[in-house]
């Protein structure tokens, strides 16, 4: 009985991982529509509220693990803590798959269907919080290169795919489940999907108003500040004829304004491209603490600056340093706190307006949605990722800006130090693959858009509704137990 209870959660454990080949690298988008399957079926055949915590747990636990596989050898003692937060934040959808699906009629499948999604899109929001690690594995992500089923992100986000994502999978997982609701669930995801695929094929296409010719330069790794520097100069001088030239995350180590001739080599190599250049500063303020900012640079000089808002936790501060930052001593994490930039930006490249972000700030949907509304044409974000170069931390960067692309209904570039570069329209589609193993100068013609998708009008509307409906199932679930106890109480002793 033990062996078999443990061998059933080893199965929830690797339903959790087979999750995770529907993300880059392995990118098998279409295995988001029936990946959930086997853990909602033995979730749904769990003896007990129990027994279906323990599998939401390890399942949770697994896809956490095997989707974080690149960071784990750097943040040492904190590897178990991520397996089991990841863990815990599954255990709510575990627990409510089994209460409705332990006995799938029609009228729990459709309640689940709605039921089971809003709980996995809260929780997603809930681990989307920036010092819980961001925005990294959401479900709907899985879809950037399913043109037109991705077109639904215009609409909800990233939360709308991932809600109708879990929907379809629900209802698979009831017909395949014995009971009279099996044709009802294949109808209801049939139904879903068909609903999806519509949308995307009946979107009118977002039509262009111009278009900007960016130069990414992506130099790989290159040891040394001065070389850094000077590589990217040498490429930037060569990338000629573009509007703006940009460079990726902590291409210059230093303050150029601080290093003598540091300012005099950008505004040649700007006058050499005849653009302006973007550089990306990683070093000690006036303040003297360590920011990380964004430096446009034309032949006259610096014309605009964007403070990395966003900050990577352990890997840019700590949170508790002083309880966490002995015990962690000696990992990867950041050795001294960077310090946060307070607003955002918009640089002006030409006539364009270009909205800038940075790396780890390139995976949360609210940022891209404010730049839209400040005047933003085209979203560049400057990346590095070289710690984890030839892992599959690169390719998720770079896809999610497909989703983020459709999501503002603006073009989108990432342009890595040493990673995956890469240009999505606003209709997600590819215009630039960069991969690490790649060096040089890419260019790309990025079309420029004007107004508002409605998931810009209306934000994060889709987390909002399924925070309500979650409350309120928890609420009836609660309800209802109360009903029932007191029911108990009063029922007459036999006899």
């Amino acid at each position: 009985m033990w062996v078999r209870r443990w061998l059933v959660r080893g199965l929830a454990v690797a339903s959790g991982c087979l999750l995770v080949l529907a993300f880059p690298a392995p990118a098998l988008w279409w295995l988001a529509w029936a990946g959930l399957v086997p853990l909602l079926v033995l979730l749904a055949r769990a003896g007990s509220v129990r027994e279906a915590l323990w599998r939401g747990f390890l399942a949770g636990a697994g896809f956490f693990l095997a989707f974080f596989h690149w960071v784990l050898p750097h943040v040492g003692l904190l590897a178990p803590v991520l397996g089991l937060v990841g863990g815990l934040l599954w255990v709510p959808f575990g627990v409510v798959a089994h209460r409705l699906l332990r006995e799938p009629t029609a009228g729990r499948a459709a309640l689940a269907a709605v039921v089971l999604p809003s709980v996995w899109v809260a929780v997603e929001a809930v681990r989307s919080w920036e010092h819980l690690g961001g925005a990294w594995g959401l479900l709907g992500l899985t879809q950037w290169p399913a043109r037109p089923l991705l077109a639904l992100a215009s609409f909800g986000g990233v939360w709308l795919l991932g809600f109708l994502i879990v929907a379809v999978n629900v209802g698979l997982a009831v017909a395949v489940l014995a009971g009279p609701a099996r044709t009802f669930g294949a109808g209801l995801a049939l139904g879903v999907f068909a609903l999806v695929l519509g949308y995307g094929l009946l979107r009118p296409d977002p039509v262009p108003t111009g278009s900007l010719r960016v130069a990414g330069v992506q130099p790989g790794p290159v040891h040394g500040a001065e070389e850094r520097f000077t590589a990217h100069l040498e490429l930037t001088r060569r990338a000629t004829g573009q509007d703006v030239v940009v460079w990726g995350q902590s291409s210059t180590p230093f303050d150029p304004a601080t290093r003598p001739g540091a300012v005099d080599r950008l505004r040649a190599a700007a006058a050499a491209a005849g653009s302006d250049v973007l550089v990306n500063v990683d070093a000690r303020a006036a303040d003297g603490r360590i920011r990380k900012t964004t430096q446009q640079y034309g032949p006259d000089g610096r014309a605009g600056t964007y403070e990395k808002r966003r900050l990577v936790p352990f890997g840019e501060y700590v949170p508790l340093r002083p309880l966490l930052g002995g015990v962690l001593r000696g990992t990867g994490i950041a050795e001294e706190d960077r310090a946060p930039g307070g607003a955002p930006a918009i640089l002006r490249i030409g006539e364009a307006g270009a909205g800038p972000l940075i790396s780890y700030e390139s995976m949360f949907p609210d940022l891209r949605r404010e730049l839209v509304r400040l005047g933003a044409d085209v979203t560049i974000v400057q990346g590095s990722l070289t710690s984890f170069h030839g892992t599959w931390a690169q390719p998720q960067q770079a896809s999610a800006e497909a989703v983020r692309a459709v999501e503002s209904g603006r073009s989108a570039v990432l342009v890595e130090l040493n990673g995956t570069s890469a240009a999505f329209d606003a209709e997600g589609r590819r215009l630039a693959w960069m991969p690490p193993d790649q060096h040089g100068v890419f260019v790309v013609d990025v079309p420029l858009y004007q107004g508002a998708t409605p998931y810009v009008r209306w934000g994060d509307w889709v987390p909002a509704a399924a925070f309500g409906i979650t409350a309120a199932a928890a609420a009836r679930a609660l309800l209802i137990r109360a009903r029932a106890a007191l029911t108990t109480r009063r029922r007459p002793p036999c006899g």
